[in-house]
């Protein structure tokens, strides 16, 4: 009985707490009048600040697509590069992200900088990027990130860790300080953005929403409630 009366009120604190977590946010604005009309600019000017502000894995992102089972499914990617054409990040072909883009091309991408109280959320279609791209970014990775990728047949399911360790020393050990061979099955994609959204905490929770859509080839720009 004692510990059925203990476990309850650690349970029931510990959901007390969650309710209670709240925090009002100061930081910013967003307005129509100081934002860039170009929707990359603006990113390039928050992703600016975000590595300024030397937040840890500043570059992280949120990918979200849809499952070849119907359902959506996140997970975080590190971008690696970004201009007008897109955002890109690299995984393996193979992989359960892989054969949902393949599937089905529109996913987004969330960014979130809580050291900022900042949210861009983008949503586009995933192209592949060229073998160049893809073998470029792969060779210039750390040799052991070169080799990890080559034996990870990624989202496969493996009887255990010592299985994989195994596969990872083999490979080291055949190499002997040769180069790695690109895997085919390892790439890059490139998120060719058609919406953006950027968020910024404000007081009250009357949050800034701006909202880029593209229209015609052309961004237009409208204010969401919060």
């Amino acid at each position: 009985m004692v510990l059925l009366i203990k476990r309850y009120y650690v349970e029931t604190n510990w959901k007390m707490q969650i309710e209670d977590i709240r925090r009002d946010y100061k930081l910013s604005e967003l307005s129509e009048q100081s934002i860039h009309h170009n929707p990359f600019q603006q990113f390039q000017l928050w992703m600016s600040d975000a590595l300024s502000a030397a937040i840890q894995d500043a570059t992280a992102m949120s990918l979200v697509s849809i499952d070849t089972d119907g359902f959506p499914q996140s997970r975080i990617v590190l971008l690696k590069d970004f201009d007008e054409r897109g955002f890109t990040f690299f995984t393996n072909y193979k992989s359960n992200k892989g054969k949902a883009m393949e599937k089905n091309a529109k996913v987004s991408l969330h960014f979130f900088w809580s050291e900022l109280e900042r949210q861009i959320r983008i949503s586009g279609f995933a192209r592949k990027t060229s073998e160049d791209i893809s073998k470029t970014y792969f060779f210039s990775r750390p040799r052991k990130s070169q080799i990890a990728a080559s034996i990870s047949e990624q989202s496969a399911r493996i009887p255990s860790r010592h299985y994989l360790e195994n596969k990872f020393n083999e490979l080291s050990e055949k190499l002997k300080g040769e180069n790695t061979e690109y895997p085919p099955c390892w790439g890059g994609y490139l998120v060719e953005a058609i919406k953006f959204e950027f968020w910024q905490g404000r007081e009250n929770r009357l949050h800034d929403r701006i909202v880029y859509e593209k229209s015609k080839n052309k961004w237009e720009v409208k204010r969401l409630a919060p």
